[in-house]
């Protein structure tokens, strides 16, 4: 068999391979850690192979993951890094030491789980759903890998969720909202569902500096027998200035010793995700970070699809997944920062089970007018849905196209060259519009 024949052939497989892994129930999380408990002990426990770092909050823990694990790889770390959701391709989920997982290790791992997972779902008269099976096909393959730290990204809330069966030395609890309805109806409740990730004797670092979610969380802390370092208290953000790629960053680390580095990303709040990766990589080594290794890890950061730039046709295209109220309010502030003079034309797709009025309402001072989408994802809201929300929170809205990819290129001939266009509402939407615009997987 030739090389383009073997190709084509895997590639088939692969296929194959993630359609079937995305019929298991996709788009619901089923708390409870009966099945994934069941799934890893079958497997051999291999989340027991390395020590961990988990990260849960209402926003910004993919990028604060990707920060924290740029530091170990600096640091001369074997790191894996687990993070969802993906943007283009499913293995952006998996890496190792900053790389996609392969192609082929995927498919083995995949291969390696289909009789454990089998054999739980008989035993328990349940389906494992899709992110219980990336949980342990992430494990697996890092265990496979022999990596050192695994920087664990939760997918929902954190007590009852699938990577909870990692123990992480390490518990980074990122500012918590209101978002998902299942975890809780005030920040308290939803706090202690983020809290339930909280080790015995676990380092916690927390953004959380007040009210009734910082509370929850402190008192987990004592229950625990962890250590609390706070946000503004134990570590921060010293000063921050623009700069052409990105920002200039002071930040106090928990060595209570200044470091200031280059942060190629956008927005004040990457800024409080850089004081949070820093203090946890101070707490998870235990002894001091040379401030040339911090400047080359901040220095190599990228996180796609949060304020990425692009172009259209000559028209810079801004991709930011905000998806929920609070993300879109920082998205609203970081415009106005970064883009005060342009006119904005948004391109926005949201899932249906999202409080579409609130972030609508919330972006409506930082955009003029908006091209509604419907992102490929059975979540989705209508463009109905969305441009009823534009038009109560009195905004334009432009258009209604049905692909995400042909909305950008309309709000691209809106906005003209002396406008942008901004692509949010969902990381679904985003990455429709990531590939519609050639990039490249990151």
């Amino acid at each position: 068999m030739t090389d383009v024949h073997a190709t084509a052939t895997r590639m088939t497989h692969y296929e194959h391979a993630i359609a079937a892994l995305f019929n298991r129930r996709p788009e619901i999380m089923v708390p409870g850690l009966r099945r994934i408990q069941a799934l890893v002990y079958s497997l051999g426990e291999p989340q027991r192979a390395f020590d961990a770092i988990q990260l849960t909050g209402t926003n910004g823990k993919t990028s604060t993951a990707r920060m924290i694990t740029a530091l170990l790889i600096a640091a001369g770390a074997r790191v894996g890094t687990y993070t969802s959701p993906h943007l283009q391709d499913v293995r952006e989920r998996f890496r190792v030491n900053g790389e996609p997982l392969h192609v082929g290790d995927l498919l083995a791992g995949l291969d390696a789980l289909g009789p454990h997972i089998e054999r739980v779902e008989q035993a328990t008269g349940e389906m494992v759903t899709f992110f219980e099976a990336s949980t342990a096909l992430c494990l697996w393959a890092f265990a496979r890998a022999r990596i050192e730290t695994g920087v664990i990204e939760v997918g929902m809330g954190g007590r009852f969720d699938a990577t909870n069966v990692v123990d992480g030395r390490v518990a980074v609890i990122g500012g918590v909202q209101l978002d998902h309805p299942q975890l809780g109806a005030t920040l308290g409740e939803v706090a202690w569902e983020k809290a339930g990730i909280i080790t015995d004797g676990a380092a916690v670092i927390s953004a959380n500096t007040a009210g009734d979610a910082a509370r929850v969380i402190a008192r987990e802390v004592v229950d625990r027998g962890a250590r609390l370092y706070l946000l503004d208290r134990d570590f921060g953000v010293i000063d921050r200035t623009l700069t052409a790629g990105g920002q200039r960053v002071c930040l106090r680390g928990l060595d209570d010793q200044r470091y200031t580095v280059d942060l190629p990303l956008h927005g004040a709040h990457q800024a409080v995700n850089a004081a949070c990766a820093l203090a946890a990589v101070q707490a998870y080594r235990h002894r001091p970070l040379d401030p040339s290794t911090v400047r080359a890890g901040f220095a190599g950061v990228r996180s796609p699809g949060r304020l990425e730039l692009f172009t259209s046709d000559g028209v810079p295209v801004l991709l930011d997944g905000a998806h929920n109220p609070a993300a879109a309010r920082v998205l609203a502030r970081a415009l106005h920062e970064l883009h005060g003079n342009r006119r904005r034309i948004a391109v926005l797709g949201i899932m249906s089970d999202k409080d579409i009025p609130a972030m609508v309402a919330a972006l409506a001072p930082a955009v003029d007018e908006v091209v509604v989408t419907v992102p490929d994802s059975p979540r989705a809201a209508s463009c109905q849905q969305i441009a009823d929300a534009c038009t109560a929170a009195g905004i334009t809205v432009a258009a209604a196209v049905g692909d995400v990819g042909t909305a950008v290129r309309a709000a691209a001939e809106r906005a003209g060259r002396h406008g942008m266009v901004v692509v949010s509402g969902s990381l679904y939407t985003v990455g429709d519009a990531r590939a519609a615009l050639g990039g490249e997987l990151v």
